[in-house]
């Protein structure tokens, strides 16, 4: 039997059955745990699998289809392994919040230099509009025009006053969504706004660090009455990658990449090689050095993943 993984709890799963909808509580079987990887988990919700049923209808997953695309984050506990998020994505929503909580640049740069080595459309959505004043909307407006001018599709939307809900539910409908940002950005307030219904716990911001607690504490498939379906996800505190090599971090910005085509030497790494295109578009603001920063890092945390 063929079926879908809409739900993971570690060592439980959900899988829908793919003729008749039928869903069934799974397990796997131990050869999967066995398989040497870095990943913490062999299943990932969105993930096509095989499977047969047992004794009181417990379903053993006996094999996964390649997936076409997945997002990772770091795992909590161990700092050498990663934890697939979602996989078979098509496209991935960030919920970038100026306040309550506070997102940082650096954390939506990791986002989208993961949607681009993993092949998964990204979508930004600068969310809680409603909280904030003219100024501080001015200033999200100019950090839009900034994604968008490197190529980035995003929106300013509100769940409370449903600002530009429906321009999101048109972007959506039809696909395999996915809600990433930090606990507390709003992603089941926003589930539950553009499907009132659904009831997903929502939680509230700490007013003393202004951080939001976990509400949502493993990944789970929702269907949008509309057409589609979206991966709820527990709050994520940083992406990471795989299996990437320092000289490909440069393919993960467009920016740089496009003008790195520019670099005297082939093979530049844009750190402090001479007559380097893409320092001398720093100098010229030509390239944000916040993004610059992350490009950075992750330069260096792909040569450390090499080292080990």
């Amino acid at each position: 039997m063929k079926g879908l993984i809409i739900k993971s709890t570690g060592s439980w799963y959900q899988v829908k059955e793919e003729k008749t909808g039928n869903i069934f509580e799974a397990r796997i079987r131990g050869k999967f745990k066995l398989l040497k990887s870095r990943l913490t988990n062999p299943l990932a919700v969105g993930d096509h699998v095989e499977f047969q049923l047992e004794i009181d209808d417990v379903a053993w997953i006996t094999k996964i289809d390649p997936r076409r695309n997945y997002l990772i984050r770091k795992s909590v506990n161990l700092s050498k392994e990663s934890h697939i998020i979602a996989s078979n994505v098509d496209v991935a929503c960030f919920i970038f919040t100026l306040k309550q909580p506070e997102t940082s640049f650096g954390f939506l740069d990791r986002f989208l230099a993961c949607c681009e080595a993993y092949n998964i459309l990204p979508l930004i959505l600068f969310s809680k509009i409603d909280l904030l004043s003219e100024e501080e909307i001015e200033f999200v407006e100019q950090i839009q025009k900034m994604y968008q001018n490197i190529g980035y599709q995003s929106m300013l939307i509100s769940s409370v006053s449903r600002l530009n809900l429906d321009k999101l539910l048109g972007k959506i409908k039809d696909k395999t969504s996915v809600f990433f940002g930090h606990s507390g950005s709003g992603k089941s307030t926003l589930v539950n706004a553009l499907q009132p219904g659904l009831d997903l716990k929502t939680g509230i911001i700490s007013e003393i660090h202004q951080k939001g607690k976990h509400t949502t504490t493993f990944a789970q498939m929702h269907f949008w009455k509309f057409g589609g379906s979206v991966i709820d996800t527990p709050g994520v505190r940083e992406f990471a990658m795989i299996d990437v090599e320092k000289e490909d971090i440069q393919h993960y910005f467009p920016e740089i990449f496009k003008l790195g085509r520019a670099c005297k030497f082939h093979n530049c790494l844009h750190i402090n090689e001479p007559k380097c295109a893409v320092l001398k578009g720093l100098e010229d603001d030509k390239i944000e050095e916040s993004r610059y920063i992350t490009y950075l890092k992750l330069m260096e945390e792909a040569q450390e993943i090499h080292k080990k």
